[in-house]
């Protein structure tokens, strides 16, 4: 079988003839922009500006509109595509599928001509996420080393919970992480009845609204520029204010604070300094649940992303040695992008 399947030096996923993944690549008429991600957006104004189609979900072309501006989408022909859903380009099949990563996120199935399946899962927790069949998965590997597993059993979200209203005890609790991840935690303490008002910057807010706008309930939000949040700030008053991982520099000092990172395996919560926590939540499979899509998926051959960070050659050579299956790690000699996922 000659699939043409491989993923180029600058992160691109090439899928069949036609697709590009995740990355601009000049040689492919179809960009597709698997989540909202910035390492998953690479090159996209170069994709925008020369492709014949980019697409994506509706969640996704949401959320990008307010990650970049309401203008930047409309630099090209943009087709947002629903789960389940096929478009045909020549003589393929292009099929996205539900990946429970962030809002938005989909799995691609491309099939060509002669009846080949290939599948690139982008980012993923195996629980959420249906395993398609393959005869050529693409595969990223954040947590692919047999060092990444989380053993832990506990609950995440009521410890969270737990977490957060210790904290409240003491003032102002400060969540920091990603966007996507974020709405995640505001969900999960509306949804058990955490009372304190939730207080959020404006790209963070405007991120919110568009997770509500698809359904997901977030709770009333107060935006930090407003006078009422301001004084519950600056009083260390009990609410819970949420922002992006990369503020957590310039925000929040002295206060009780809550990093949510799947960098965690030891524990489901750690305590690094006073009032300061990670807690273990993730947005992508650990090793085992990597490991497990593969088994159901039952591929010829498994390309792990070498591109983005994590551990693509080691869960490569896992993957022989414990299911007898070709898997390759690409790019070869990869350097690691510089946009780390938590």
């Amino acid at each position: 079988m000659s699939v043409k399947t491989t993923i180029t030096v600058r992160g691109a996923v090439l899928l069949g003839k036609y697709v590009a993944c995740d990355a601009f690549d000049a040689s492919m008429p179809l960009r597709v922009v698997t989540h909202a991600h910035a390492d998953h957006m690479t090159g996209l104004r170069r994709s925008l500006r020369t492709c014949e189609k980019v697409l994506m979900t509706k969640a996704t072309k949401d959320l990008i509109d307010v990650l970049k501006d309401p203008l930047f989408l409309m630099g090209g022909f943009v087709e947002t595509l629903d789960y389940g859903k096929t478009i045909r380009f020549e003589e393929e099949r292009v099929t996205f599928f539900r990946a429970d990563h962030i809002l938005g996120a989909a799995q691609v199935l491309v099939e060509d001509a002669e009846g080949a399946r290939i599948v690139y899962t982008g980012d993923f927790r195996i629980d959420g996420t249906p395993v398609l069949d393959a005869d050529v998965l693409v595969m990223e590997a954040t947590y692919g080393s047999p060092s990444c597993k989380r053993s832990f059993g506990r609950d995440m979200r009521s410890l969270l919970v737990s977490l957060v209203e210790k904290g409240l005890k003491h003032g102002t609790v400060y969540v920091f992480g990603y966007h996507g991840k974020l709405q995640e935690v505001m969900q999960i303490l509306h949804g058990a009845g955490v009372k304190a008002p939730f207080i959020v910057p404006e790209r963070v807010f405007h991120v919110s609204k568009v997770c509500e706008g698809h359904g997901m309930r977030l709770g009333r939000l107060m935006l930090s520029e407003e006078r009422e949040a301001r004084e519950l700030l600056e009083g260390n008053s009990p609410c819970i204010a949420f922002y992006h991982m990369m503020s957590r520099r310039r925000v929040g000092s002295g206060g009780f604070r809550v990093y949510v990172s799947g960098w965690e395996f030891d524990s489901p919560c750690r305590e690094i300094a006073d009032k300061e926590y990670v807690v273990a939540l993730s947005d992508h499979s650990d090793f085992d649940g990597l490991m497990e899509y593969v088994r159901r998926s039952k591929p010829n051959l498994v390309i792990m992303d070498n591109f983005r960070v994590g551990h693509a050659g080691t869960l490569a050579r896992e993957i022989r040695k414990r299911f007898g299956i070709s898997a390759v790690a690409l790019p070869k000699n990869s350097f690691v992008s510089e946009f780390g996922s938590f």
